[in-house]
């Protein structure tokens, strides 16, 4: 398992789906497993924006301690674990 933290480039700022203004945390097996669960759980199945960066094997850690570190699920578990809610 990888943890994968991805960060996007709206084209409007309304269509960004709930929490993902500041990025997305996935861990999955791979990359495309990432994006799999991106696209089925955060964008239902729709078109996945352009991604600006992805940050492979993230250290948790360095992410935000305002407003990522206390608002997370478990990374170490398969799925979205920033932002919560859509598990």
């Amino acid at each position: 398992m990888k943890r994968f933290w991805f960060q996007f480039e709206f084209d409007n700022q309304m269509t960004i789906p709930a929490g993902l203004s500041m990025g997305c945390g996935i861990t999955a097996l791979d990359y495309s497993d990432a994006i799999e669960i991106l696209r089925q759980k955060i964008f239902k199945n729709k078109k996945v924006p352009h991604i600006k960066k992805v940050v492979e094997n993230i250290d948790v850690s360095t992410l935000d301690s305002g407003h990522v570190l206390p608002n997370m699920n478990a990374p170490n578990l398969r799925g979205i674990w920033f932002p919560i809610g859509y598990e």
